[in-house]
């Protein structure tokens, strides 16, 4: 069986990266001058994009870990591979520090001082808190996905299982922090947006949108190393299944969250809560609004139906490219509205997000160039191998 035993990031694929990455931060530095809103607002979603695709690999390796499952073992070096990112996202969030008054209406002195829900929030929603809490979510997760990564790449060579126990307690310890973390780094990057608003199921509805689109990345990624021999026959229709039926569950999932979060909104009538809805169903947004459900769950769920879809590469990459953009759409919904006067989807975010595609590719290529594709001594590489045969 003739597979490539390692990634190598081809130089015409890295020369387009250099492009894009080039073209995107441009636009932004670009838009520094012509909308300063409009490029903070690109800068959080796509940041943010970027961040949970990272964290949503991370915790995907985490289950594995803790459930025992054998059966992506063979691929796990791509969502490996993604959780690099963190750092680059980290250092891009900081920046956020010179746009806060742009993006956070809570920011302003003023403001808080004539609002006494503003000023009942401050011991929370003040500048350094904000960012001593980014920098603690961020160490966390970084260090707890280094510690992942490392006890993997160190398993290659050395059969010991002691390594993968401790994979094991680390991803235990991930999904506890990552619970607690990713749900207050939603109230703090998006929900405060706007302050006078709250969802109790917030946290729920941006974590079902990361992981069904961080499957959605993973599944692609495999796909296309899949097409350029990196798996060959160790990776074999029942592994896309397995995926398409993961991809699927969460699709339908996201779109029970997305459904509650307006009925228990529509139920409640307060003023406060209606305010999100009344804002995104505007004949400006409305067609974004209905796209957005669209995108993640009616075209996925009438295309995945069938089982042979989530068998065959072709359908379930498209459809993961279909998962990408509306997550994206998704993340603009949450974002835009708030800071924007109007709907504004033109040159500026289409070359900052193919800049950020380039520049997360291009950090994804880098990690899998580092470390065996295939990883060596894993427990449960054979069991993978030969999934459902």
């Amino acid at each position: 069986m003739k597979i490539k035993p390692s990634f190598t990031f081809a130089p015409v694929y890295k020369r387009w990266s250099y492009v894009l990455m080039a073209a995107g931060f441009a636009a932004l530095a670009a838009g520094a001058f012509l909308d300063p809103a409009r490029m903070w607002v690109n800068l959080l979603i796509n940041n943010f994009y970027y961040t949970s695709l990272a964290l949503a690999a991370a915790f995907f390796l985490a289950i594995l870990y803790v459930t025992n499952a054998g059966w992506a073992s063979n691929f796990k070096r791509v969502p490996e591979a993604m959780t690099r990112f963190l750092p680059v996202a980290l250092l891009l969030m900081l920046t956020l520090v010179f746009g806060m008054h742009s993006l956070y209406h809570w920011s302003h002195h003023d403001a808080v001082l004539h609002d006494p829900l503003l000023r009942h929030k401050e011991p929370y929603l003040n500048v350094p808190f904000f960012f001593g809490r980014m920098v603690a979510y961020f160490g966390l997760w970084i260090l707890l996905t280094y510690l992942l990564r490392r006890y993997s790449l160190r398993q290659d060579a050395n059969p010991d299982l002691s390594l993968h126990r401790r994979s094991i307690r680390v991803s235990a310890l991930f999904i506890l922090v990552f619970a607690l973390t990713f749900a207050l780094a939603s109230y703090d990057w998006l929900m405060s947006l706007e302050p006078h608003w709250y969802s109790t199921i917030y946290s729920v509805y941006t974590f079902s949108s990361l992981f069904l689109h961080g499957l959605a990345a993973i599944a692609l990624l495999v796909i296309l190393l899949q097409e350029r021999g990196y798996f060959g026959r160790l990776l074999n229709e029942n592994h896309l299944h397995d995926l398409g039926k993961m991809i699927f569950a969460f699709s339908c999932f996201w779109a029970y969250i997305w459904v509650s979060q307006y009925l228990l909104i529509w139920y409640s009538n307060i003023p406060e809560e209606t305010a999100y809805f009344w804002v995104r169903t505007d004949p400006d947004w409305l067609w974004l609004f209905a796209l957005n459900f669209a995108l993640n769950w009616l075209i996925p769920f009438l295309i995945l139906l069938p089982r042979a879809a989530k068998r065959s590469a072709a359908v379930l990459k498209r459809v993961c490219v279909v998962l990408l953009i509306g997550f994206w759409l998704d993340i603009f919904l949450l974002v835009a509205p708030n800071v924007l006067k109007a709907r504004s989807i033109g040159w500026m975010e289409i070359l900052s997000g193919l800049g950020f595609a380039a520049l997360f590719a291009f950090v994804t290529g880098k990690a899998l160039e580092r470390a065996p594709l295939i990883p060596r001594n894993d427990p449960y590489l054979q069991e993978s191998f030969h999934l459902h045969q």
